[in-house]
């Protein structure tokens, strides 16, 4: 068992977010995505960074890098440590709050993926866009998109651009891979993303 802290130890490599389910769904197919995204992610050289459950898609993300040796970094609120049971094999970092959390994945993260997930899941994400929308960060967002299940969500933000809403600008504040080995390969070639003004509400007019 790794002793529990409340810093991320210092780490030069690359790291990945992953924003997924801490439930297994109905579906095997989306736990088996969660064990190849983090075996993948070991086999690439980078860290994982993770919601710290041991249970669920981050559960089996993070289990499969640690067995072939992966750095795999957990944040977790304490609240939540019997809620999700903590895989505390691996560095494992508890905060006070899920915005503790967030920050500290935001912060330790070069590229974030989001996979298959709930309410959440969702939660997470849409703050991250958020975020991107106000310029607040340029990082790559890459959309796991199993089974197509993430085509709701892009259909409502295009409604929401479509109503005049949110910029058009703001559809390439994320990209889609529809496997992981999709998902990987972007996460490797990633750059990010130039600051393209998603809220113009401030800009200056003639």
């Amino acid at each position: 068992m790794t002793e529990l802290k409340s810093t991320v130890a210092p780490y030069e490599g690359q790291s990945v977010c992953l924003f997924c389910a801490s439930s297994d769904g109905n579906d095997p197919v989306y736990l088996e995505a969660g064990r190849e995204f983090g075996r993948r992610t070991a086999e690439e050289g980078w860290r994982l960074v993770y919601g710290g459950g041991g249970v669920g898609l981050m559960g089996a993300a993070a289990r499969a890098s640690h067995a072939i040796g992966g750095r795999v970094v957990g944040i977790m609120p304490g609240f939540l440590r019997s809620r999700e049971r903590l895989f505390d094999e691996v560095e494992t970092v508890v905060v006070e709050s899920m915005h503790q959390r967030k920050q500290m994945m935001y912060d330790e993260s070069d590229v974030f993926v989001v996979a298959p997930g709930g309410i959440g899941t969702l939660e997470e994400v849409v703050e991250l866009l958020s975020w991107k929308r106000l310029d607040l960060h340029a990082k790559p967002v890459i959309f796991l998109n199993i089974n197509g299940f993430w085509d709701s969500f892009f259909k409502l933000v295009e409604d929401t651009v479509n109503a005049g809403m949110t910029p058009a600008s703001f559809l390439e504040a994320y990209t889609v891979a529809d496997s992981v080995e999709d998902a990987i390969a972007q996460m490797t070639s990633a750059e990010d993303t130039p600051h393209i003004r998603h809220d113009p509400r401030g800009a200056a007019t003639n």
